[in-house]
């Protein structure tokens, strides 16, 4: 998971998306304070007295440096309102990414526990089939002393064949499982084959975990906050399309070395210096600048429309995943109550089939009973474990705002 978070390629893009955001921050900001720009100017002009060819020709030479300066008063906050709206644009894709760690989070522990699954149901298969192996045998020593027709026996090898059948698509999901939690980290899909090839049990938490939340734990959810964030930059853009109805004022001048000779310009030039104040008002648009409000607006409520939908999807995932961890514990219960009695009862069937006790019909469904009990029973178990997760993704993850988006300062 760790390798995930760095190398994950939605997780980078994410982490460039924030860089530029912050980068445009930065540039808003820049808008608050005057400018100062450096000139240089080196011009040289010829001329000729009269029309003869062997007329004289004179020529002189300019050289000018200088500084320009220019400030845009924020009169009516244009400039600091878009600044907040880049604030708070860049604090949305901050979210964004804490949504996007999550969610690859989310996706690497649900794969991985798809995998420790199917080993686990690979290895119920391959117990399953060697029981059924050994009735098979039974069966066909029974079959040459006449004691059972050639029915049970080929039912018993239907039954084995049947079972065998599953471990060839089970090895199949283990190996797809493997390469895209390969792939999730950033690795070339056969990468951790070898990594994931030893069988261990699918994680599961503490059953004593809580399942009443309080309410505010939802506005940890990065979607949830990247949402409020986007209504946070709408009504900033608002503002700033209102300012842009006003007067704008700017103050510039301009301070400059004019001399004959490149030299000179250290030592006996004349210095030019100009000051300018301007104004500007708007007049007539044709109705450009309150549209541009009215499109801020429009902006501005469908932001905010999709912050009540990041809530109520909010609310929805909590109380699903809440629902199913509750039904699925109650499943995980009964069907292990079942899976233990199926294995009993398989066991006493083959002991007293061997003894010629019981009919092979019995033997028969024992074992198909068992191996769709403990089947059931694995897979219901990675049902529960994946319920966490989905739990733990609804809920936010561990997403944290400065940490999430400290570790996109580095690319």
């Amino acid at each position: 998971m760790s390798d995930a978070l760095q190398a994950n390629t939605t997780v980078t893009g994410a982490q460039a998306a924030l860089r530029q955001a912050r980068a445009l921050r930065d540039v808003a900001a820049a808008a608050l304070f005057p400018t100062l720009a450096g000139s240089a100017s080196a011009q040289r002009s010829s001329s000729t007295n009269g029309a003869a060819p062997s007329a004289g020709r004179t020529s002189s030479n300019n050289f000018q440096v200088g500084l320009d300066a220019n400030w845009e008063l924020d009169i009516f906050g244009a400039n600091r309102s878009a600044l907040n709206a880049s604030e708070a644009a860049a604090s949305a894709s901050g979210a964004s990414l804490g949504d996007v760690q999550v969610s690859v989070a989310a996706e690497v522990a649900l794969g991985y526990i798809t995998l420790r699954v199917a080993q686990a149901r690979l290895t119920i298969a391959n117990d399953n089939l060697a029981s059924q192996q050994e009735t098979l045998q039974i069966t066909l020593w029974r079959q040459q002393a006449g004691l059972v027709t050639s029915i049970e026996a080929e039912q018993a090898r239907a039954a084995a064949e049947q079972t065998g059948a599953l471990i060839p698509s089970l090895q199949t999901a283990i190996g797809q499982a493997s390469h895209a939690l390969a792939v999730l980290v950033g690795r070339p899909p056969a990468a951790l084959t070898d990594v994931l090839a030893s069988v261990t049990p699918v994680p599961r938490p503490d059953d004593g975990l809580a399942l009443r939340l309080p309410a505010e734990t939802l506005r940890q959810r990065a979607d949830v906050r990247s949402a409020e964030y986007q209504v946070t930059a709408a009504r900033a853009r608002v503002s700033q399309a209102e300012a842009a109805r006003w007067p704008s004022f700017a103050i510039g001048g301009s301070l400059g070395l004019n001399a004959l000779t490149l030299g000179a310009l250290t030592n006996g030039a004349s210095v030019v210096s100009t000051l300018l104040a301007s104004v500007s008002l708007p007049i007539f648009d044709g109705g450009a600048r309150r549209a541009q409000v009215n499109a801020q607006q429009a902006a501005l409520d469908q932001a905010q429309t999709a912050y009540r939908a990041a809530v109520l999807l909010a609310l929805k995932d909590v109380e699903d995943a809440l629902v199913a961890l509750r039904g699925d514990r109650l499943r995980v219960v009964h069907l292990n109550n079942a899976a233990d009695a199926a294995a009993k009862a398989s066991l006493m069937a083959r002991q007293r089939y061997s003894s010629g006790l019981v009919d092979f019909q019995i033997v028969l469904e024992t074992q198909r009973t068992q191996l769709g009990t403990q089947d059931a029973l694995a897979t219901a178990g990675a049902d529960l474990s994946s319920d966490y997760v989905r739990l733990y993704k609804a809920l936010g993850g561990g997403w944290d705002p400065e940490t999430s988006t400290n570790r996109a300062s580095t690319p």
